[in-house]
Order: structure tokens, then sequence, then C-alpha cells
């Protein structure tokens, strides 16, 4: 066991551990690695734990601390958790058998009062996955192997909202639970060498996630940052049952000349009759409850230019999207090419892939 770095305080914190630390990250693969230590990847907010008696402390991926947000997390931590330790994992929030990130991000609100309903409305769970320091010890330098055992040995018999990831070394196991665990709302699997120490900040762990395809109508456009003559990010669109045009998501990965070419090649699509435009409204706050448009107001966006360029919706692309969150496509997705052989009001909500559903409970029990 590594020997305990000497003592810092923040707060009133005296852990061997100390904030700022960055969480180790995972680099994308297409496929299930052979011989290593597998888990389900959890789609919720990364969040490193501190508890030193009754101070407990839940920093986010980007080290902004996230007590205010989850008061019963902080409550149950504090009852379930070893006196003195810091664990990696996962806040996330069950609701009808699998997981769901549009609620969870509701949960991040200025108000105090709001606050306090959702944690009684919308109570988050923790999944821990890793363990940093227990008691007075720093185990970052232990391998996986090891940090596990003592991960295990601190939440033996943990009960909810604390859960402790559960675990594979059977690659045939890990590909099963990528196929069958999506329906609880997980994003994949993640990989982790055994003999690894925690390495902060570092991509050494691997992530395979679930990658499909969907036809969608480019409908607007963000300028990139670089300037106007670069597409900085394309918004898409498909059509409802009602034959709306709901905004989906966006496409902003290109290499540099391409962000050029898009922009000359969607120029003759700019319209000049703007109120026109299905998304016409999407400044009124009444339009965005009644559906999704671009540039509607964000908790997450700090402040920045939401503002967009209308496209006339005549076009039309294949995107590759890992899943879907309610209507909307949960991560950025990836342009793959022009489909000319499309028409733009076939592109509807019925192409998409539904993953069968499966109950939350048995992948967080590992059944």
């Amino acid at each position: 066991m590594r020997e305990p770095l000497p003592v810092r305080t923040v707060g009133g914190m005296r852990l061997p551990v100390m904030p700022p630390v960055r969480p180790m990250l995972a680099k994308a693969v297409s496929a299930v690695p052979e011989g290593m230590q597998y888990e389900a990847k959890w789609d919720g907010f990364r969040c490193l734990v501190f508890r030193d008696g009754d101070e407990v402390e839940l920093l986010s991926r980007t080290g902004k601390s996230l007590v205010r947000y989850f008061p019963e997390l902080v409550a149950a931590l504090r009852e379930r958790l070893p006196e003195r330790c810091v664990l990696d994992g996962e806040i996330v929030l069950p609701v009808g058998g699998r997981l769901d990130f549009e609620a969870l991000q509701q949960r991040i609100h200025p108000a105090a009062s709001r606050v306090r309903l959702l944690a009684e409305r919308t109570p988050v769970s923790y999944v821990a996955f890793d363990l940093l320091a227990l008691g007075a010890a720093d185990a970052m330098a232990e391998p996986l192997s090891a940090r596990r055992g003592m991960l295990e040995s601190a939440l033996e018999g943990c009960r909810p909202p604390l859960h402790l990831a559960p675990v594979t070394h059977d690659s045939a196991v890990a590909r099963e639970w990528f196929a069958q665990y999506e329906g609880a709302g997980l994003d994949g699997v993640v990989a982790k060498r055994t003999e690894l120490p925690y390495r902060p900040g570092e991509r050494v762990m691997l992530k395979v996630k679930h990658e499909r395809t969907a036809d969608c109508v480019p409908a607007g456009l963000r300028p990139h940052k670089s300037g106007p003559e670069a597409l900085g990010s394309l918004l898409l669109g498909l059509y409802d049952a009602s034959g709306a045009l709901q905004y989906v998501g966006a496409s902003s990965s290109f290499p540099a000349a391409r962000r050029r070419e898009l922009m000359r090649e969607l120029a003759p699509l700019r319209t000049d009759r703007p109120e026109e435009h299905p998304w016409a409204r999407w400044a009124e706050e009444e339009a965005q409850q009644e559906g999704r448009m671009p540039g509607a107001p964000s908790r997450w966006s700090g402040g920045k230019d939401a503002s967009w360029v209308p496209l006339r919706p005549e076009r039309v692309c294949e995107v590759a999207y890992d899943h879907m969150e309610g209507e909307r496509f949960r991560h950025t997705v990836l342009f793959r090419r022009w489909r000319p052989d499309r028409e733009p009001r076939s592109c509807t909500y019925e192409q998409l892939e539904q993953p069968v559903h499966y109950d939350l409970e048995a992948a967080l029990g590992g059944r």
C-alpha cells in the first residue's frame, strides 16, 4: 500500500486524496477487447465523492461542486459510506426501470426551492466503480485489481441509493451486457486494465458505445467560431407523427477543410423567408414547451450565443448516433454523407431503432 501523502486541507476535510482530482477517462473502440475488467457504462453525471466524517463533497468531471443540487444524495452517502473515503462513480436517475438523463439534467437548477422539490420527486442514485482513498490510505497508485477489492470491502452490504457497480472479467458476458443493458438506459461497456493505477485525466480506459444511423433533415446551421466562412454545427430535424419538424440535435465534428466545403454546399439553402421556417418561433418560450427547437434556453449554455441560420428543409443527410434521450439524440452526432435519394418528409421518428427493454435493477445487481 502506498504511504499516505502529506495531509492537505480543503474546508474542514483532511483526506489523503484531496480535490481537485481529474477523473480517469476512456477512449472509444469499436468492439469489446479481450482480457480486461468490464463494467456497464452508466448514463449520468461523472462524480468524485469525498467524505470525511460529516463533510461530503461531490465534484463533477470539470471540478464543479454538485452538492447543492443533490441534497438527498449527500445525506444518503453520509449515512452509507465509510467514515473517510474518496470514490469515483456516476450520479444516475432511475425512472421506471431505466436511467433518465433528461430528468437528471433538470436537477441542475438555480432555485433552492426547486432543488428541494426535485430531490423529493426525482431522487438520484450513486453507482461507485473505483476507490481513490480509504481511511488514511491513498490508493491511487494501487492497481485496479487491488482498488476493486478495497471498494468491494468498503461497500459491502451497501443499499440504494448507493450501488456498487457490477464487474466481470469475461468478455462474453461483457458483450451480453452491451446488447442487453441499453434497454435500461445504459451507454455501453467500459473496459479497464486490472494492472493500471488510477491515472487522473488520462484516457487509459476503453469504451464501447452503441452506434446507429438515421436520415435527418438539416434545417439550420451555426457558423464556426473561426469565422462565417466555416460551418460550426449542422442543426438536424425529424418529422413527428403530426408532420411537424422537431429539432433532434446537432452535428459539429468536421475537419477544417470540410467545414468550409459544407458552408459553400449549404449556402443555396439559406432562406430569405425565415418567418416561414418550421422553427421560426424558436425564441418564444411557449414554442419551446410545445416542441424541441434549437436555441432553447439552457442552464448548461453558460451564456453562449444560441443564434443560428435557418435553412430550407430540402436536403437529407445520414448521421451516426449512439442512442436517443426522449425525442432527441443523447450526444452530438456524426455526419456520414448526403442522401440525395431520400425525401425530407420521409425522415421520421419511425426509422429509429428502439432498444429492447431491460430492467435497470438487473443491471445494477449484475444478474
